[in-house]
């Protein structure tokens, strides 16, 4: 079987548009009835394994403690975003609309939105099998299904986990709907070089939407010179430092936000900023204009003697 050019495959699907979003983009097309609406969203990046997760649970947890109603949800198939609110491995959507041959209409909130600690909303979109499937078109379906179900008009902020640094079409998607990006970064050569791809990302979705940078939070830090030499450069700036501390690994494996661990005096600070961090979001930064350097430019730029 002779198989079609590329181009002519991407001509012929009906879910694919060519975009402006970036020289060569092709990009799945936002249906805009599944704009979210007058809730606030944010996306959180960053490289693989930096501590997204905690960070958008304990982000979503802090939000629900200043009285806001909080969606997270989860954009890896891993399915494991929302353990520590939910204390458990929630079936995805993915699950959910599979179970009944995904026939959409036959689904029920509970089949799918499960509610975590101090009343956070926990999805997990999951993923198609590897190598088989777009993760934008199971965000797409996760988006469509919360609107279908009216969740999103009793949410205050919605919270994208999204998978690693992958910035590619389909889990980019989030930044369609995305007000604020925020981007999770050791100080580390690997961290810094993995944000630098984000925000051309980032940028090169703020050409067609909504989205902008809101800025970065500093992760399993002890310092952050690093972090702020890069973030002055290309004009980012810094919302929170978390340090490295033990008391975040004991939570992930007591399956708990940092708001149910036994409180100590540096627990205590680490609740403080993360609450902090929510008020400053929910009052509503500025929109950054970062400039991303080219791979080998900041190859140059992170080296020191």
């Amino acid at each position: 079987m002779t198989e079609l050019p590329l181009q002519n495959t991407l001509v012929k699907s009906s879910n694919l548009v060519s975009r402006a979003d970036g020289e060569g983009s092709v990009q799945v097309k936002l249906d805009p009835k599944l704009e979210i609406g007058t809730a606030k969203v944010f996306s959180v990046y960053g490289k693989g394994g930096i501590g997204k997760s905690t960070t958008s649970s304990n982000l979503s947890a802090a939000f629900s403690k200043l009285g806001k109603r909080v969606l997270q949800i989860g954009c890896d198939p891993k399915h494991d975003s929302t353990f520590t609110l939910t204390k458990k491995l929630v079936p995805t959507v993915i699950d959910a609309l599979e179970s009944v041959d995904f026939h959409s209409e036959e689904l029920r909130i509970e089949d799918f939105v499960y509610e975590g600690y101090n009343g956070v909303m926990c999805v997990e979109a999951g993923g198609p099998p590897a190598g088989t499937g777009c993760g934008g078109y199971v965000v797409g379906q996760t988006v469509k299904l919360l609107k279908e179900h009216h969740l999103l008009e009793d949410t205050d902020v919605v919270i994208f986990d999204v998978l690693g640094d992958v910035v590619c079409g389909g889990f980019a998607s989030p930044l369609q709907h995305a007000d604020r990006a925020l981007i999770v970064t050791a100080n580390d050569f690997d961290s810094i070089f993995a944000m630098n791809r984000i925000v051309a990302a980032i940028t090169a979705k703020s050409k067609n939407y909504d989205v902008r940078l809101a800025g970065v939070i500093a992760n399993r830090s002890v310092d952050t010179d690093e972090i702020d030499r890069f973030n002055d450069h290309i004009g980012l700036q810094r919302l929170a430092h978390f340090p490295d501390l033990d008391v975040i690994r004991r939570s992930r494996l007591k399956k708990m936000t940092l708001f149910e661990m036994d409180t100590s005096p540096e627990l205590e600070a680490v609740q403080n900023e993360y609450l902090r961090l929510a008020a400053l979001l929910w009052k509503g930064t500025d929109p950054l204009i970062a400039e991303p350097m080219k791979d080998r430019e900041i190859f140059d730029f992170l080296g020191f003697d």
